[in-house]
């Protein structure tokens, strides 16, 4: 076998799968295969709960193809590796040389084998005897440390031939997206709906964004900063169909016809009945917010029970046990946080009322919202519907 350097990757999760497991494995090839596009021609398949790609040629870019993988939901490792034949001799003649940086900027290692193919004359131990020793011998400042090492060695003896590299790096981990369904993410432009939409996709569901934007209360760079969100959550969550919905004549309304202490919970239950339209006629199975309980006035658990009481879908609320510090340090993990702060104003700013009801009654926010007509101002937004696709 001619020395080739490849991409090793660990699903974690989909190992539990049972039956399900090859169809499962089977997304997730198709999702790696259009995330890397672009970096170059891969060959990719399947084995012992471990995906191999291989580049097709010498100009694939193995860095570039990394940073995707990393970022890639029902991948829980991944690591650049020597493929070597499967001979005590290839293995030492190649290990040293091809992790020479690595263990010459280092002080201690460790050698782990692992033989999934029990035909190697060798065992375990003792491939990790023969490596360490040649190791010593050709970087003579290394001890070994099998607890704590800077460095590990990881042979691996396969079916299709033995594998050399590093310490694996930490994947996205999850299901991949596609094996959940699908779901519709209200989105504004502010820290949680994003965190909300990553934490979905990472449970597998595919997302359909929806936007309500209120011309010319809020501006142009407002949508702009919306879709930029978008674009940084795509990166892991794959292209995300966005509809934005035109909200500004309801909100209008609502603040002629609604008492003030209620404005914000029935423009809210107006975004759940679009939404709902929306998610039906897209094939969406659930709603998605970034609702955190208690976070605002329109988020006590009453206020959440009146919002969502105009929808039979499902609401899916990822965050609504976590306090904002939790729900920042993943945004800034992700990449939204920045993108999240700039100050361009939502709709859910327009109208916001100095002294909104926490604790309100079904009956009652019905009885207001009762003078306005649902049926023509639902159909007038839905027909003003603009549609993107956002790739991250």
């Amino acid at each position: 076998m001619e020395h080739k350097e490849i991409l090793l990757i660990k699903n974690g999760e989909l190992a539990l799968k049972g039956l399900n497991r090859g169809t499962f494995e089977d997304i997730l090839l198709k999702n790696i295969k259009r995330r890397l596009y672009g970096a170059g021609s891969f060959t990719l398949r399947k084995a012992q709960s471990t995906l191999y790609i291989e580049p097709r040629e010498e100009g694939a870019d193995l860095e570039e193809a990394c940073d995707r993988l990393s970022r890639i939901f029902g991948i829980s490792a991944y690591t650049r590796a020597l493929a070597v034949d499967k001979s005590m001799e290839a293995i030492l003649a190649a290990t040293g040389d091809y992790l020479a940086d690595e263990l010459r900027n280092a002080r201690t290692f460790k050698v782990e084998a692992k033989r999934s193919d029990k035909t190697f004359p060798l065992t375990s131990p003792a491939i990790c005897a023969e490596v360490g020793g040649a190791l010593l011998k050709q970087f003579p400042h290394l001890k070994v440390d099998v607890h704590q090492p800077q460095v590990q060695v990881t042979v691996e003896i396969r079916d299709f031939g033995a594998y050399i590299h590093a310490a694996q790096l930490p994947g996205a981990g999850g299901m991949p997206v596609g094996t959940g369904g699908r779901a519709a993410l209200l989105i504004s432009g502010g820290i949680d709906s994003p965190v909300a939409g990553y934490m979905m996709a990472k449970r597998g569901i595919e997302l359909t964004a929806v936007h309500f934007a209120s011309p010319p209360y809020t501006s142009e760079r407002a949508e702009m900063k919306v879709l930029s969100l978008l674009e940084e959550v795509a990166a892991y969550a794959g292209p995300i169909e966005t509809r934005l919905v035109p909200f500004t004549h309801i909100q209008e309304e609502i603040r002629r016809h609604c008492p003030e202490e209620l404005f914000t919970l029935i423009m809210r239950r107006g975004m759940m009945r679009l939404a709902d339209c929306i998610a039906r006629r897209e094939g969406c199975g659930a709603l998605i917010t970034g609702e955190s309980v208690g976070q605002v006035a329109s988020q006590t658990l009453p206020a959440l029970a009146c919002t969502g009481a105009v929808t039979s879908l499902p609401i899916l609320r990822p965050l609504i046990g976590m306090d904002k510090e939790e729900i920042i340090a993943i945004s800034r993990r992700i990449g939204t946080y920045e993108t999240s702060i700039q100050p361009y104003e939502d709709c859910c700013t327009v109208f916001t009322p100095r002294h909104p009801r926490t604790r309100p009654r079904l009956e009652q926010v019905e009885a207001a919202e009762s003078a306005l007509d649902w049926e023509t101002l639902t159909a007038e937004a839905l027909e003003g519907v603009r549609n993107k696709t956002v790739i991250g």
